[in-house]
């Protein structure tokens, strides 16, 4: 439990309302009790301000006069929140050491402030760092590495020479280093072509629950720093994602795409393989890409929803659009034709 000015001096808020009004936990405005803070980022949630019970909201300087209880005034509610969640649930220290059903091959090197889990696996020769956790059933490849105050949840599988930076989290079921699909065909059947490159993720990345990497071809698949990606992601063989970049659920990133720094990847985008995406690009939900992206901007493709009666008139007229088009471009060749006469 903490007053509102240990709260305020920590997010670095200005107060207004009791500083020793007590907080023991965080809740949505509009349901918010007594004893708990909330936040107002979203304009759209402004109504709740007047009739809120929370003890404490933190917001803008504009909604503070539409707040009928103590406010937190700063410039960034969202992110001020963020710390003080960080704050108000702190994590428990890690009991270090090795469960004794947890499975350790030959020459690793595990450090003594590491925690290993019940039923994990490590192949030889791979490296845990200081204070990193290893959930039940973790699986790691021989000469894999994990470094400093990394999370791995139980039953991420990391396949052979994978290398993980620090401050590194990922969620159940995530598989880090599988084959990519790299086939070739004989005229009769597909031929597997051996994946011999792997993947280095750099410090600070999150991975979702259920995402998979795969290891590069040839030459390695790259997750820049601070890259957070959310559940159900495909990343192929040889991509290299540049850092902070947020990919959101269901993407697909083909085979040896790159893609640049600070970019915003939408859910359920579909992005094609060996082509290049610049810095500073957002990709809203569901959009194709099929080209390289060469100037920073926001970019969408596909159609929003429509009720059913309208979007299957509209499906008819699409494909019917190549016949207009033609049609179109018979009568300005005709309208060309006769102004052209009647000039002379």
């Amino acid at each position: 439990m903490y007053s509102l000015e240990e709260i305020a001096k920590h997010i670095k808020a200005e107060l207004r309302g009791d500083p020793g009004c007590l907080i023991n936990r965080a809740e949505p405005l509009a349901t918010a009790k007594p004893g708990a803070i909330s936040f107002l980022a979203n304009a759209q949630y402004q109504s709740f301000l007047p009739v809120t019970q929370a003890s404490a909201v933190i917001l803008r300087a504009n909604d503070a006069d539409k707040c009928s209880t103590n406010a937190l005034i700063v410039s960034h509610p969202e992110l001020a929140f963020s710390k003080l969640l960080h704050f108000l649930y702190q994590q428990e220290p890690v009991t270090a050491g090795i469960h004794p059903t947890a499975v350790i091959g030959q020459g690793c090197q595990i450090d003594s402030t590491a925690k290993i889990g019940p039923y994990c696996v490590l192949e030889d020769q791979v490296q845990i760092g200081p204070r990193t956790v290893l959930g039940s059933h973790v699986a790691l490849g021989k000469s894999s590495q994990v470094g400093a105050d990394c999370h791995l949840y139980s039953r991420v599988s990391i396949y052979h020479r994978v290398i993980i930076g620090d401050k590194v989290i990922i969620h159940s079921g995530a598989v880090i280093g599988a084959d990519g699909f790299g086939l070739t065909h004989d005229g009769e059947q597909w031929i597997k072509i051996p994946q011999i490159g792997g993947v280095i993720i750099g410090d600070d990345v999150e991975i979702g629950a259920n995402t998979t990497i795969d290891r590069g071809a040839l030459q390695n698949t790259e997750i820049g720093k601070g890259v957070k990606i959310d559940n159900l992601v495909q990343i192929a063989h040889n991509d290299k994602i540049g850092d902070h970049t947020a990919i959101a659920g269901c993407t697909a990133i083909a085979g040896s795409t790159e893609i640049g720094q600070h970019c915003m990847i939408g859910g359920s985008a579909a992005i094609n393989g060996h082509i290049k995406i610049t810095d500073g690009v957002i990709l809203t939900g569901t959009a194709a890409v099929g080209q390289s992206i060469t100037e920073p901007g926001i970019y969408s493709s596909g159609v929003g929803i429509q009720k059913n009666s309208l979007w299957r008139r509209n499906m008819v007229r699409f494909h019917q659009l190549d016949d207009m088009a033609k049609r179109l471009r018979r009568l300005e060749k005709k309208l060309s034709e006769e102004e052209a006469s009647h000039g002379q």
